[in-house]
């Protein structure tokens, strides 16, 4: 995924999903893109106080402050990113040199929770001014984007997607012995 709006998206979506259920966010997508200006980070980062007050009576989002105030704050994050690298993708597509890893995963314990760069990635971002981007959020925002195949060997969407990465040129192949910790995973 290489579209900045859609990945401005999703980054609002796994920071909103912290100590959820990936079903409670999914049910509330709808009423994330209504009250979020359909994903679009310019309209969000002018989000005022009273916006913000009316937002937590919304019962078709989340209503937790922090996360609420998380997504203004991402998206003007978002945007001096995007101001600095040309767009947010190209920011984000660096920390895989451009390319989906590629990861055979044969065990559903064997697929991650963070990595060595979720780990990085999240610090940078952090050190950016973003919030609700740790490690873990940053390896499944990493899987939901793309930047990452951790389906298991035995789905039919992994090599659906290996040969989608191919044919477009972005396919790199990923040991899955790198400084991985265990953890919760998505097939």
């Amino acid at each position: 995924m290489r579209a900045d709006r859609r990945l401005f998206e999703l980054l609002v979506l796994e920071g909103a999903q912290a100590g959820l259920s990936w079903s409670t966010i999914l049910a509330r997508r709808r009423g994330y893109r209504a009250a979020f200006a359909a994903f679009d980070p310019a309209q969000v980062a002018r989000f005022t106080p009273a916006r913000v007050k009316r937002l937590l009576r919304d019962p078709g989002i989340i209503r937790h402050r922090g996360k609420v105030e998380s997504a203004i704050s991402n998206a003007k994050a978002f945007l001096a990113v995007r101001q600095e690298h040309g767009s947010f993708a190209a920011y984000l597509w660096g920390f895989v040199e451009g390319r989906p890893l590629q990861n055979r995963w044969r065990l559903p314990r064997q697929v991650p929770a963070e990595t060595a760069i979720s780990l990085a990635l999240s610090r940078d971002l952090k050190r950016r001014g973003f919030t609700f981007v740790g490690p873990t959020i940053c390896y499944a925002f990493m899987q939901a984007t793309g930047l990452v195949n951790d389906h298991l060997t035995s789905c039919f969407r992994h090599t659906e997607v290996m040969r989608l990465a191919a044919a477009t040129g972005r396919g790199a192949a990923a040991t899955g012995r790198s400084s991985l910790r265990s953890g919760r995973g998505r097939t």
